[in-house]
Order: structure tokens, then sequence, then C-alpha cells
């Protein structure tokens, strides 16, 4: 897989991309990480990204142009092109001709106008850029990280990229989402700062994220907690490869509780089920866990667990049991 992210700080990702298990993937060839500047793609002598709001406000609002300039070059101009075309198709369609399509367009957001419409799904005849669609060697490793050779898969080829932003408006993230997100093969993450972006950028989203009802001072940061979740479910990435099975969240429930050695510890002991050697007794324990941790933790998982017709009927005696 290919991640790329675009931001004015590539520089955050260097400890992030540089430890642990994304360290890991990338000398596995796994993964391929590119951080690029957005301000390489500027050409004032400040290298400006950002500027006044038209309306009158506070704070400062990213720019189109930059944006547009470095997916092109990232990318390649084809991608951009189909995006822009879709878009003013769309909402030509919604205004209901191309007389009233001029207003719409000054009203109607470009996520609105593209909403659920499956742009992606026609990207994929879109051109895939060749090498010399890249920006500068220079450019690519600004971050400090060097370009490896992309993981030999002959189906990533067919595979148009996806653009990622992160934002409020967007689809709530979760584990099925970083699941859908693992199985692409080119991922660009445009990561905005200050009061936000342009609206007009949004015409090249794919994927519109939110990781919550908060706020975080950069979509960088939100990124980085998107990348971890989909990488570590690249096949090939965790050592254990049960482990993202048997995760919170993957099954519907909430994990059961880990024990490791000593035993007792503090007067605090081990449940004696995990050290019976009985594997049957063990998995009954570890689902009963996991059903009384959900529901004490996270009532509506459970819910949706139930309504799924994945509850067993051991499930609802134990669950019945705790009230």
């Amino acid at each position: 897989m290919l991640i790329e992210t675009l931001s004015t700080f590539p520089h955050m990702y260097d400890s992030v991309m540089g430890e642990s298990m994304m360290k890991r993937a990338q000398e596995k060839g796994l993964l391929e990480f590119r951080a690029h500047d957005l301000r390489h793609w500027t050409h004032d002598r400040h290298r400006t990204t950002d500027d006044d709001p038209y309306g009158g406000g506070a704070g400062l609002v990213m720019k189109c142009e930059p944006i547009f300039e470095a997916v092109e070059e990232i990318l390649g101009k084809e991608i951009v092109e189909v995006k822009l075309a879709s878009t003013v198709e769309e909402c030509r369609g919604i205004s209901g001709g191309a007389h009233q399509a001029s207003s719409a367009a000054n009203a109607i957001s470009p996520v609105g106008c593209r909403a659920e419409r499956g742009l992606s799904e026609r990207l994929s005849a879109a051109r895939k850029p060749d090498a010399g669609s890249l920006p500068s060697e220079d450019c690519l490793s600004e971050s400090g990280y060097s370009v490896a050779s992309p993981p030999a898969n002959p189906t990533e080829g067919s595979r148009a990229p996806k653009i990622v932003f992160l934002a409020p408006q967007g689809r709530t993230f979760d584990d099925a989402y970083a699941s859908e997100l693992a199985a692409e093969g080119h991922l660009l993450f445009i990561c905005g700062h200050y009061e936000g972006i342009d609206e007009r950028v949004y015409t090249l989203a794919d994927h519109v994220i939110s990781l919550g009802d908060y706020v975080l001072t950069s979509g960088e940061l939100a990124s980085m907690v998107v990348i971890d979740a989909v990488v570590r479910k690249i096949p090939g990435v965790l050592g254990a490869q049960a482990g993202p099975i048997d995760e919170s969240f993957t099954s519907g429930l909430l994990e059961y509780p880990q024990y490791t050695r000593p035993a007792s510890f503090r007067g605090m002991e081990v449940p004696s089920v995990l050290l019976s050697g009985n594997h049957a007794a063990v998995a009954r324990w570890r689902r009963e866990q996991s059903l009384a941790r959900t529901a004490g933790a996270r009532p509506d998982l459970l819910e949706r667990f139930a309504a799924a017709g994945a509850l067993t009927e051991a499930d609802r005696a134990f669950l019945d049991s705790l009230a």
C-alpha cells in the first residue's frame, strides 16, 4: 500500500511513521509512505498556504491553489479533471439545468453535490500516474523519508488512488471504515489546518472522515490515527495474525481482559481459568467477559450486536444472569 500525506507540517509524521509497527511495515515492503510539504506548491516569497476568509470572521482558511496544484502533480492532472467534471455534472443535475447550475454551484457545496454518488468508482478508469507525474525527490524527502519501491501487488495498479480529508462533516471513523480503507492500494491524506479549508477543495474528496465530536489543532494528528488503524490491518503487518480478529470492535464486542506473568501481583490474582489449560473453558470465559464488558461500558455496541443476530442462546443466558 502507498500512503501519502499533503500538509503544511510534514515533519509531524517523523516519529509516528519512523517507529514501531509503522516502521516495520515499511521495512517489510508492505507500506510505502511519503509526506509532502504543501509549501512546495506555493509561489510567493512567504510560501503562503492560507488567507483571510471571505465574509469575515476569525482565523485563516487554507487556499485552493496550492492544494490543487499539489494533487495534480502527485496523482496526475487527469484525476483532478475527472473529479471537477463529475462535480459540475452532478451540481447541474441537482439544479435542473445548465442555467441554474451556475447559481447552484454557488449555493451547494462540492461535498453536497457529490454525496453518495459513487464518484470513486467512476475514477477507476482514470490514468494511473506515472513516475514523471510525481514531485522531485527533494520534495519527497523533505520530511526525512526515503522513497522505497512500492509493494509488489498486481491488483493495486488497476485501482485509482483515493483522496482522504479529515473534517467534522465527515463519516465517523470506526473499525469497519478502517478495514474499507485497508483494502485500497493508494491513499492520499489532505490535512487541514487553521480555521479550515476552502470548500472548493472538497471536490477532490473520495472520503471525508470525522474522528468524533471534538476539534484537533490539525488534520495531521487526525490522519495519524486513521493511518495507524488502517496499516495495522494490512496482512503481514502485525506479528500475530489472529490479533486483529480478537480486538475490540472487530468482533462487534469489546475485547476481554488480558493478563500475563506474574500470576500473582500485590494481592491481585490472574483468574484461575486462564491457568487451567482448559481451552474450551478459557474461550467461554473470554466470551462472557467480552459480553459483560460491552454491556457495562458500551451498551450501544451490545444492542447493535444483538440486532445483527450475533448473540447465541448461551450469550443471552449469561447476559440475563448479569441483570
